[in-house]
Formats: C-alpha cells, structure tokens, sequence
C-alpha cells in the first residue's frame, strides 16, 4: 500500500511540474508513505534505508562504476540522491557547479563529521565552488549554544579539520549565519512568502518560531549561490545525512516557486548513512563515549577502540566455531568507513572474522593501531592549518 500511493503521489506531481513530492502530499498523506518521523535536529535511527526509496530518494547505485575513487559511493555509504544526474553531467561535461554544505557548531569534531568533509574535498577536487555555512544561528536558537562559542567551535574544530583533511581554503566561501551579506538575508526572507505555515508543519511536526527561523535560514544557505552576486545559475549539490531531508525537500520546494523572482536550479543532494557509534546507536557530539574526535589523544583514542562494541561471540570457543559479527561491529565500522581505502584489504579484515580466524581483541588492537598512526599524522597537519582556518572565516566576516 505505501509504495503504490506513494508512487501514485509522485506521478501526480511530476505531471503537474514538480520535480519532487511536495510538502502537501506529505502533510495528507504522511503517516502511509513515510512511517518513519525525521527530525533534523534530533538524532534519528534509520532501521531500513531502502524504504527510503519509497518517497522520492533514488539509489546511488548506478554512480558506483563511475566515481570508484570515492570509497563512499563506492561501498554504498552515500546510498541515496535527488537529481545527482545533474552533477553527474557537470562532473563529467567539465562544466560549472556548486558544492554547499553546513558544519552545526556544538561540540568536537568527531569521525561522524569527517564523512561530510571527505565529501566536501571530494567535491572540491571535482571541480565545485565549494560554500560552507557555519550554523551559528541554527545552533544557538536550536541547541542553546552562545554565538561566540558557535564560532569558536567552527573556526578551531571544524574548519581547521577540513584544512587538515585536505580542503583547499583559496577555493572556498566560508560564513557565518549572523554575519554575512545583504543578498543571502534577502534570499531567506523573501523565501517566507513561498510556503505556508500547514506545509512547514508537515515537513517538520511541532513548529517553534527557532525551527521556522532556522529552516528558512537554511533555505538562503542552499540557494544563495545561484544568486547574481555569486556564481549565478548553477547545478548545486548538497552532501549531508539523510536527517536533512526535510530541509532539501523544503528547499527544492521553494526554489521552483521563486522563479518570479530568482533564476534558480533547484538543488540536487547526496545522503550517506549514519555510522554507529562505538557503544552501538548513532554517534553524538553530546556523548564523548559514542565517538572518537580527531584532535583526541591518540592513546585515549586506542583505549576508546580496545573497550568499543565488536561483533564477537559469547566465548572464545563459539567465536572459533561461528566466526565473529563484523556487521554490527563498532570496530569493523572505523574500517569501512575511514580506516581502510583498499576494498581487497577490507574484504581480508571482514573475511577473518567471518571465519573466526581472528579474535576481537587482534582485531581491536589492529584497528587501534591504525587509529593512533592516523591521528598522529593528523594533528600535526592540524597545527599547520589554525592559521589559514582563521583567515577563511575572517574572509567574508563583516562585509555586507
């Protein structure tokens, strides 16, 4: 039933010029076609990505043989898009297009965040003018965080990893959502006018005046660099977790009614899965035990990895006969994600435990191993990188 009316819903709107399920079929018909209650300000367990496909997300599988250096798609981790097609062709035609993204500014930077920063540079390197919002705003009237400690957070966490991690800062606008130009205010406020208060709340549920504000701030953020003042018309590419959903729906959703007023493609997004934490559940800036933050010390680091959930048996004897979990091991997950590039040598790790070879605790202080040789590499190209993160975010700090 879900996927017929959902189908149904599409088709409709399609036909009727829309290129993507708008918030009033969602606001009617809701509770059939999408079961699961996104918030992008909470976080958000996803037990089946693929039902995700119902309602509008597209499979990334068909990119896979294209963009093999991206070890994300190519492992299936960034699972879904709307209108990649259009960066695809960009990419590939040598043609221009944007990159835009957003960092919240509420505690460290952990191996949760460095996904969407890989992603960033890679798309960087393909070839985008490359935006980053600092979520200032956002993170005060959301998450109670004081403005000048958001900003602190962005410049000495984020940005500098970003640097550290291989951003080009010369190729990049930064800003913050208190501090920026006159166009970018404009762009939010008029966007007020293109939807309603009954298409917000089927978006979004509860509504306070903070998410209202917030989200529309965020409509400026996707949109303003096809504005005049930027770079003008262009594909635009939104990498982020599949919890922002909403908020690219909303935006594609106002982006197609401004044409009166704006010329504007409407944004097309990649979404990447989430990865557990090393207690199991999502990783959160709000519990330092759930993950690994890349200024961390190595040795806390490697004691974080050897106490982490594994995939193991019960006994050392069942784990020989069965062979481990490596599925729902928090340890395999650092390989998989960040720890391991080479699928041969990752298929050699996930193999050994299948097969019970090797015992959790060899698997642990391998990935350990790794674990500390990566950050120590990593904060010292850190220390190299404060200077040129603070100079990105005074670049465009004050000049309306």
């Amino acid at each position: 039933m879900q996927p017929i009316i959902a189908t149904l819903c599409h088709r409709t709107w399609t036909r009727l010029g829309y290129s993507n399920v708008p918030a009033l079929t969602l606001f009617l018909f809701r509770p059939l076609i999408y079961p699961m209650e996104f918030d992008p300000w909470q976080i958000t367990d996803i037990g089946d990505y693929e039902q995700l496909f119902k309602f509008g997300i597209e499979p990334m599988d068909r990119f896979k043989d294209k963009y093999p250096d991206n070890r994300y798609i190519r492992r299936g981790i960034i699972f879904g898009h709307r209108d990649f097609g259009k960066i695809d062709a960009a990419i590939q035609g040598k043609k221009p297009f944007a990159m835009m993204t957003g960092l919240m500014p509420s505690g460290k930077f952990h191996f949760g965040h460095k996904m969407v920063a890989d992603e960033i540079i890679w798309f960087q390197r393909k070839g985008a003018r490359t935006y980053i919002a600092a979520a200032d705003l956002e993170s005060y009237l959301m998450r109670d965080v004081p403005l000048g400690d958001a900003r602190k957070i962005a410049v000495e966490e984020y940005l500098t990893n970003y640097i550290a991690l291989g951003l080009n800062p010369k190729n990049a606008t930064f800003w913050f959502q208190t501090d920026y130009k006159i166009p970018y205010y404009r762009l939010r406020d008029v966007s007020a006018k293109e939807i309603t208060f009954n298409e917000l709340r089927a978006i979004y549920g509860d509504l306070t005046p903070s998410k209202i504000f917030s989200a529309l701030t965020q409509v400026a953020d996707i949109l303003h660099p096809q504005l005049p003042e930027f770079e003008g018309k262009m594909p635009t590419v939104v990498p982020v977790g599949v919890d922002q959903d909403p908020h690219i729906r909303l935006t594609r959703d106002i982006a197609a009614r401004l044409g009166h007023t704006y010329r504007l493609d409407l944004p097309s997004a990649t979404f990447h899965r989430f990865m557990e934490g090393l207690l199991g559940g999502k990783m959160s800036s709000s519990d330092p035990k759930s993950y690994i933050a890349l200024s961390e010390d190595p040795k806390t680091a490697r004691k974080k990895i050897m106490s982490a959930m594994s995939g193991g048996r019960a006994t050392l004897e069942e784990q020989k006969k069965s062979g481990g979990m490596p599925d729902v091991c928090s340890v395999y997950k650092f390989y998989f994600y960040h720890l391991v590039d080479d699928d041969t040598e990752l298929k050699g790790i996930y193999d050994e435990c299948r097969s019970g070879k090797i015992i959790c605790g060899e698997c642990k202080k391998r990935c350990a191993d790794m674990m500390e040789r990566f950050l120590v590499e990593h904060q010292k190209k850190m220390a190299k990188a404060k200077g040129e993160a603070k100079e990105l975010a005074e670049r465009y700090a004050g000049k309306k």
